[in-house]
């Protein structure tokens, strides 16, 4: 949530990154609108209470008739501090509502246009040159027992699989590696909660433009999370933090669960694009100043995972019209993925300012009191997309797949086989 003090500052900063981002710069003017009706109403209000406190000593002080016509003004007060406040009430919620739909405002880097505008920031490693054809990761995982759709799609339906063998094996492998990673780096290990209440999904951004693929439980009004970026950020949802415990920096593992509304027709075959998969989050409470040094020790720890797998990538800056509500820069890793000839994404990293901290009511406190404090996410790493990279990045003609030296201790073994 943007702060409101800020807004009315500096309101045109706000319309440019709403324009920025594609989205409605209008709503500003009605945020502006609403809130000088709300400040109103709040003056009035405590004018009216103000009114009743004083009143309320003269009745104390007076006797007879005197007091008898102050109890019958204090009575009529009373109702009017009521409606007031009743009035109030009702006008920053309307207020809250409106500034609810507004996103985080841009960094000022960000690169401005639509999806395909993104920046490269750099390209690591070189793609592969075989000399052979290359398999994809559908047909190596069928070879090696590691990867099942056609069982997933029976059981699950379109864009389900089962990890198997070899493939289930390289799922624990990733997940050790990673939380051995992250607990190198400082971070607090957490498997969190992959339901959660409206309040926690609301508050980090998830039922605003990102709600289409959402999966909501109606009966019991939970969702499931398609991030653990959501109960990692809610975890100190209502909280003042002292400022000299920051940054708290957790490692969430979750299953995660996501719609996928809007991708008819696209990555169809094999564990691209899924309803569920498992994924190790990085998360991070910080002071608002040390943000983007942050973000940049975010992008730092991801790079260091995909250099382990060996894989060459490529970093990008996130164009506005594809970032999120809740940040306002992104970092992009792009893995290569021999088949596609492509590179596809497989680990992100937002900075989200201070904006789910406000909705979220988390603060800091320091000498000058409280304030939000900022978060920020980060992947370390997604399992489908990263098992697709490294069976289609490291597969011999035979159908084995060398394993990462980075993984080698944790499964074993220098290959896997076909089986």
């Amino acid at each position: 949530m943007i702060d409101v003090k800020f807004l009315r500052e500096n309101p045109d900063v706000v319309r440019a990154s709403q324009k920025g981002r594609g989205e409605d710069p209008a709503i500003v003017d009605q945020v502006l609108a609403a809130d000088d009706v709300r400040r109103a109403a709040l003056s009035e209000f405590e004018n009216l209470r103000a009114e009743q406190n004083a009143l309320s000593k003269l009745v104390a002080a007076a006797k007879g008739d005197e007091k008898t016509a102050l109890l019958e003004n204090a009575k009529n007060l009373a109702n009017a501090v009521k409606e007031a406040d009743t009035k109030r009430s009702e006008l920053e919620e309307t207020t809250k509502k409106l500034i609810m739909q507004l996103s985080n405002i841009l960094d000022p880097a960000a690169p401005i246009g639509k999806e395909e505008d993104f920046v490269i920031i750099e390209h690591v490693g070189t793609p592969r040159s075989f000399d052979f054809e290359a398999k994809d990761h559908v047909e190596l995982g069928k070879l090696l027992g590691a990867i099942d759709t056609e069982r997933g799609a029976k059981v699950a339906g379109s864009r389900s699989y089962y990890l198997t063998g070899s493939g289930a094996m390289l799922e624990f492998a990733l997940v050790n590696y990673a939380i051995a990673s992250a607990l190198k780096a400082g971070f607090t290990p957490v498997i969190p909660p992959v339901l959660v209440n409206p309040p926690a999904m609301e508050g980090t951004g998830f039922l605003g433009q990102a709600a289409e693929n959402v999966y909501h439980l109606e009966k019991d009004d939970v969702y499931l999370v398609g991030t653990s970026e959501v109960p990692l950020a809610a975890y100190h949802m209502d909280e003042v933090i002292p400022v000299e415990k920051l940054p708290l920096r957790y490692a969430g593992y979750s299953s995660c669960f996501r719609r996928e509304a809007g991708t008819y027709g696209k990555d169809t075959r094999g564990i691209i694009r899924v309803h569920q998969f498992d994924k190790v989050e990085m998360f991070s409470f910080c002071h608002p100043d040390q943000a983007q040094e942050e973000h940049k020790r975010l992008l730092g720890w991801e790079k260091d995972f995909l250099n382990a797998m060996e894989i060459p990538y490529r970093v990008i800056d996130v164009a506005s019209g594809d970032l999120g509500s809740s940040a306002n820069r992104k970092f992009d890793i792009e893995a290569w993925i021999p088949t596609q000839n492509a590179y596809r994404e497989v680990t992100s990293t937002s900075n989200c300012t201070e904006f789910q901290a406000r909705r979220l009511n988390i603060r800091y406190k320091d000498a000058d009191g409280t304030k939000a404090l900022a978060t920020l996410n980060g992947t370390l790493v997604a399992i489908p997309r990263m098992i697709v990279a490294i069976l289609e990045n490291h597969q011999n003609s035979d159908g084995s797949v060398n394993i990462p030296k980075g993984l080698q201790p944790f499964l074993g073994k220098e290959r896997f086989e076909p089986v």
